[in-house]
């Protein structure tokens, strides 16, 4: 293993999408089961209890997204042709979730039409983050360093099942989040839809765990090929250990395992897809340090990445510090 520049770019870039997916995972999880809240308070509760946070966690999505292009061009530049449409579509759902957060506090006529504007601009966002996954996970295919597939190679079975998948998990974590923030009706009934959202994730994942392998050649001797596999079993050794947790969690009736639990479901995920990948970052034959730019200019972003990462941890860290406990519906969080 080379641990260089790249590399430490790489494990950078990696963080920085996983820190986006956990945070703004409930996130988009609220807007996804805002159809399933009984009443216009319960919806008011939900959005609430992420308003101080929401905007702050779309801040992973650009750092991962700006540190892709700064340090790692070329797949920057293979993997957005690939992946126009999922993106665009991803972040015209995210503009109008955004203005729907604001605008549905200033009407009471049209209020209806802001909750759904939310709900769509969630579960579309959700959608083409787990395409995006899938048709990169199933390779892209790269010709003299520029990309030489068609418009819709991101559209299969496979991108479609890693989608729901998506979607899934991000409302498995909202009602997780809720009922963690919540109290009463609404914490009950989101614990209710915990558990079915619980079991429908777990399904998907050993489904597109088990589809994976089949994706590449690299991906099935990875996970099957001795002694490389000992690596990735520790993976669903750790997922039946968080099963546990989250299920002991909802019955022990506990406000915050359940959502710990599934956040774990995530990073062991995380981790198996990182296991599968390594050293590309653009499957099947891009690594990273053929995609990285010079030392230079990984040097350079670097100083920079290492003044402000800190700076985003711990104001985010303080944020959720600040907002912790349940949420009152009527005087907010106490």
């Amino acid at each position: 293993m080379e641990y260089d520049l790249a590399f430490i770019w790489a494990g950078l870039i990696a963080f920085a999408v996983l820190v986006y997916v956990i945070l703004d995972g409930f996130d988009l999880g609220l807007g996804i089961l805002f159809p399933f809240a009984g009443t216009h308070r319960d919806r008011d509760v939900m959005m609430n209890s992420v308003a101080p946070v929401w905007d702050g966690n779309e801040t992973w999505l650009v750092l991962g997204g700006g540190g892709l292009f700064a340090v790692f061009p070329l797949a920057y530049a293979v993997v957005m042709p690939a992946l126009y449409m999922p993106i665009i579509a991803m972040l015209l759902a995210l503009i109008f979730r955004g203005v729907s957060f604001e605008y549905r506090w200033r009407t009471q006529r049209f209020r209806w039409l802001w909750d759904w504007t939310f709900f769509l601009g969630s579960t579309i966002a959700a959608l083409c983050q787990g395409i995006a996954l899938g048709a990169l996970v199933q390779g892209i295919e790269v010709e003299g360093r520029a990309y030489a597939g068609g418009w819709f190679d991101w559209l299969s079975p496979f991108s479609l099942a890693t989608g729901v998948a998506v979607v899934l998990g991000y409302a498995l974590l909202g009602a997780t989040w809720i009922v963690l923030k919540a109290e009463g009706r609404l914490r009950d009934h989101m614990k209710r839809l915990s558990f079915g959202l619980g079991l429908a994730t777990l399904a998907m994942i050993a489904m597109v765990s088990l589809w994976t392998p089949f994706q590449d050649n690299v991906y099935f001797d990875r996970w099957f090929a001795f002694p490389g596999s000992l690596w990735s079993y520790t993976v669903p050794v750790v997922m039946v250990g968080l099963v546990f947790l989250f299920f002991t969690g909802l019955a022990r009736d506990s406000d915050i395992q359940p959502f710990l639990a599934a956040l774990g479901f995530f990073i062991a995920g995380f981790v198996g897809i990182g296991i599968s990948f390594y050293p590309m970052i653009v499957p099947p034959s891009l690594t990273i340090w053929e995609a990285a730019a010079p030392d230079s200019s990984l040097w350079f972003a670097l100083v920079g990445a290492l003044i402000l990462l800190p700076i985003i941890l711990i104001y985010t860290a303080y944020a959720y510090w600040v907002f912790r406990g349940k949420i009152d519906p009527d005087k907010g969080y106490h």
